[in-house]
């Protein structure tokens, strides 16, 4: 008898998300990457300033998880280390020289991602680059960078709201089996995706099982002092009510966590990132 693949959407960005969809290319049927573009420092600081396109780092991580390796997926996350171009990733370089060709974001990552021959689709979670804003301690402080570094933070928004998400993803997000949100940097990664109006309502009329894949440690000084409770509350406080937390068992204090938690070993020995075959495990066993 065939088993029908789930239809899967995992939501965030950097180096978490990437780990996530390399899980569940293992289980899942259809993948689609939901990837938050308001990074305003590095490599994709400098092209969305150049150019004036969304972010592209995260999506160059996520485009090189959902395909085979590769020279060209190695080419892709190679980094100039000399002259005009040091710092710069070749994947960042050609998503940007794609847009500015085409005059057009979306078909940039589609044609990458054919280029790449991708198992999956991977979308930015908004057309047009976006300001990151969080309020600390009764300030608002904008930008990606400035709000990792700015302490303890209370919520975040991006600047526009109206920010228009690609329809596809929103169409991904609705007929999703399961929607994966994180891991990764909980306030400036996982809800600078869900702060776009249209993708938390999409997420909140989606019939899909949600699960919350928790951090490994604090983030300082982002998330300095959470437990798990700490991270599922900062998510119902923007609107985000997962169905179920999976947790490395020791990895983060408990808490008081008001929604279903399953602890089983998802990272690595030394606890330094999430093991792409334990994870889809676990995220297949969820579904």
């Amino acid at each position: 008898m065939t088993t029908v693949r789930p239809n899967v959407v995992a939501l965030g960005g950097g180096h978490g998300l990437s780990a996530t969809l390399r899980a569940a290319r293992r289980y899942a049927g259809d993948i689609t990457a939901v990837v938050s573009v308001a990074d305003d420092g590095g490599s994709s600081g400098r092209l969305r300033s150049d150019f004036g396109i969304p972010a592209p780092g995260d999506l160059r991580r996520c485009l090189v998880a959902l395909a085979d390796d590769s020279l060209w997926t190695g080419v892709f996350e190679h980094r100039f280390a000399a002259g005009d171009l040091e710092g710069h990733a070749f994947g960042n370089l050609l998503i940007a020289a794609l847009a500015d060709y085409t005059g057009d974001f979306e078909v940039a990552l589609h044609e990458t991602g054919r280029l790449l021959e991708l198992k999956g689709t991977v979308y930015p979670a908004t057309r047009e680059p976006v300001v990151l804003k969080a309020e600390v301690e009764g300030v608002s402080v904008e930008g990606q960078v400035a709000v990792s570094n700015a302490g303890r933070i209370s919520g975040v928004s991006v600047i526009p709201p109206d920010a228009r998400t690609p329809e596809g993803a929103l169409d991904a997000i609705a007929a999703a089996d399961q929607i994966v949100i994180g891991p990764g940097s909980l306030f400036t990664s996982i809800l600078a995706v869900v702060a776009v109006p249209a993708i938390g309502d999409a997420i909140a009329g989606a019939g899909g099982r949600k699960v919350y894949v928790c951090n490994l440690r604090p983030q300082v000084p982002e998330t300095d002092g959470y437990d798990v409770a700490d991270h599922v509350a900062a998510l119902a406080a923007h609107g985000l009510q997962v169905d179920v937390v999976l947790c490395h068992p020791g990895a983060l204090p408990m808490g008081d966590v008001d929604v279903v938690c399953v602890e089983e070993p998802i990272a690595a020995a030394d606890l330094s990132e999430h093991d792409p075959a334990l994870l889809s495990g676990a995220l297949a066993r969820l579904v």
